[in-house]
């Protein structure tokens, strides 16, 4: 963070918008920031890539990114109040202008993926034009799948020297670490055996239900009509929309491993 003066129309920065810029999400889209959205990889992409992969009995990891957001480039320029006990006394007026991404910014999100896919592509790797969160490195013999999911990632390749190569690379550019053979990703449970790789959402399903008082409630094979229409007025209002439109959501993601 570099410091600057205060400067406006008036010869100083207006000190509100750079307080409130990350406290109270007041940033304003053209001016504080441009592009928000994040691609995140499409469950059908996963399940397509760890089966390839299992198929072909290469090794998968996952990858772990540590304050992912931190490693973001901002293109706008953002400035923001110093920060709570690190004043600096001789300074007590001036501002901090942002070189990098912070939590708590709208574009933080975007600006870690791009970051993270320019030096993928630096490296060799290409962006599947069906899914621009699968990174493919192919040289010869050589194959790698990378998944992105914000800060989690899952890496394959068709040796362990190359995969190993690749996490490799990775560390040294960002703060990383090695969980090791997949087993738990976004939720999901990945036990591999020799001749499966069965993934599954067991515990998802219990905090679902623990999450909405529904820990002790009878199973039953159709716990809906399938065929209903459920009218937009119709019947009395959700008392919680909050927690409907949660949960809709988590069943929703149920489908990652039932897509049937």
């Amino acid at each position: 963070m570099d410091f600057k003066h205060k400067f406006n129309a008036n010869g100083s920065l207006d000190r509100y918008k750079a307080r409130w810029v990350l406290r109270r999400f007041t940033q304003q889209p053209g001016v504080d920031y441009d592009e928000t959205f994040s691609p995140v990889v499409k469950p059908a992409t996963v399940r397509t890539v760890i089966t390839l992969a299992h198929s072909r009995d290469w090794p998968i990891h996952q990858l772990d990114v540590k304050n992912a957001f931190l490693h973001g480039t901002l293109s706008e320029t953002v400035y923001y109040s110093q920060p709570a006990g690190f004043v600096d006394p001789t300074l007590p007026e001036h501002v901090c202008k942002l070189n990098k991404s912070l939590y708590g910014l709208k574009q933080a999100p975007r600006a870690w993926y791009s970051r993270f896919a320019s030096f993928l592509l630096t490296l060799g790797f290409t962006e599947a034009k069906s899914d621009t969160s699968l990174f493919i490195y192919q040289r010869g013999t050589e194959t790698v799948y990378l998944l992105l999911y914000v800060d989690d990632i899952v890496l394959t390749a068709s040796s362990q020297q190359i995969l190993h190569r690749v996490i490799a690379t990775l560390k040294q550019e960002f703060a990383m670490k090695d969980l090791g053979p997949l087993h738990h990703f976004l939720g999901i449970a990945v036990q591999r055996n020799r001749d499966t790789l069965f993934l599954s959402q067991c515990q998802y399903t219990l905090d679902i239900l623990a999450r909405h008082g529904m820990s002790d409630c009878k199973p039953c094979s159709t716990p809906v009509d399938t065929c209903a229409k459920v009218s937009a007025a119709a019947g009395p209002a959700v008392a919680d929309p909050t927690a409907y439109h949660s949960l809709a959501g988590a069943l929703q993601y149920l489908t990652f491993t039932r897509p049937d």
